[in-house]
């Protein structure tokens, strides 16, 4: 559901404050730091998978069920990886930029605010 406009203003000023307040906080959420993290754990998590997918492969030699399960939950892992690196976090995407006040960047609701506008443009 959308905020109505005052409702996002209203919402912009206590993001600003709260950066203003406690700039140990405003740290910890720097979209900047979180940009650098992402990368760096979605290649641990597709490096865990790829080790668990070989390690349940030579355990297929011995113990079928063991193996599968094992090499399956490695799979799922890398897989979970590189959809982390791709699409982030679920609920992550829009991050406030304290550089900007005001200003929320969002992947998804900045192409869907283009495709609108286009939409409308092109009539």
């Amino acid at each position: 559901m959308a905020l109505s406009e005052h409702e996002q203003r209203m919402l912009d000023a206590i993001e600003q404050a709260l950066f203003e307040d406690d700039p140990k906080f405003a740290s910890n959420v720097d979209p900047a730091r979180i940009r650098r993290r992402r990368p760096i754990l979605s290649v641990g998590l597709f490096v865990v998978g790829l080790v668990a997918l070989v390690v349940g492969v030579i355990a297929a030699q011995s113990l079928l069920a063991v193996g599968v399960v094992v090499s399956v939950v490695g799979f799922v892992i890398m897989v979970g990886g590189v959809g982390l690196f791709v699409y982030g976090l679920p609920g992550g995407h829009a991050m406030a930029d304290p550089k900007k006040p005001g200003k929320v960047s969002s992947p998804l609701s900045t192409r869907m605010e283009e495709r609108f506008r286009r939409r409308f443009d092109d009539q």
